[in-house]
């Protein structure tokens, strides 16, 4: 029995890797080279359906697929020059993201879940907006400017959005999360 469950964890977590693959790929073009994507929306939804153990396989396995070559990341991109590139810094602040709304997934109270999202949100931010600053030799408080402030509303509506839609998931009787 306990074999049963670790294959539906991993290919429940693997579904997940997908959804964010092709969240990925909803982009909109910004001028400084960071799109408008749907992954913070996926990337929350994750969290919140799966907890932080599964979820973080989902994140892991999605960043190794990109760094691997695999076109999973924003606009079809892939390998080591996309991973360390402008995005870099989101990309790897979405485990911060992921593990937040992970361990959000086991609170009851729905403003704590979602507070505690917002969290991950911030320290994503925070993640992206110092990679960028690095890469882009830009203070952090332009980089915040170019790279952050335009993406804080679709953010936080994804979070919330994802731990509504999250609620509803686990309603529907034998899905596996």
């Amino acid at each position: 029995m306990k074999n049963k469950k670790t294959i539906q964890s991993i290919a429940v977590a693997s579904v997940f890797t997908a959804i964010i693959c092709i969240s990925a790929q909803i982009s909109v073009p910004m001028p400084y080279g960071v799109p408008v994507t749907l992954q913070t929306f996926a990337v929350a939804l994750c969290g919140y359906c799966l907890g932080a153990k599964k979820s973080l396989m989902s994140i892991v396995a999605y960043i190794l697929i990109g760094l691997a070559g695999v076109p999973v990341f924003s606009n079809f991109n892939g390998g080591a020059a996309a991973l360390f590139g402008k995005t870099g810094g989101f990309i790897f602040g979405f485990i911060f993201l992921i593990l937040s709304c992970g361990f959000a997934e086991k609170i009851d109270r729905k403003i704590l879940k979602i507070l505690t999202g917002m969290g991950g949100i911030i320290l994503c931010h925070i993640t992206g907006i110092s990679w960028f600053s690095f890469l882009t030799k830009s203070s952090l408080f332009s980089s915040a400017v170019m790279v952050s402030i335009p993406f804080i509303l679709k953010d936080v509506v994804s979070v919330v959005l994802a731990e509504l839609l999250s609620e509803r998931l686990k309603k529907i009787k034998n899905l596996p999360i």
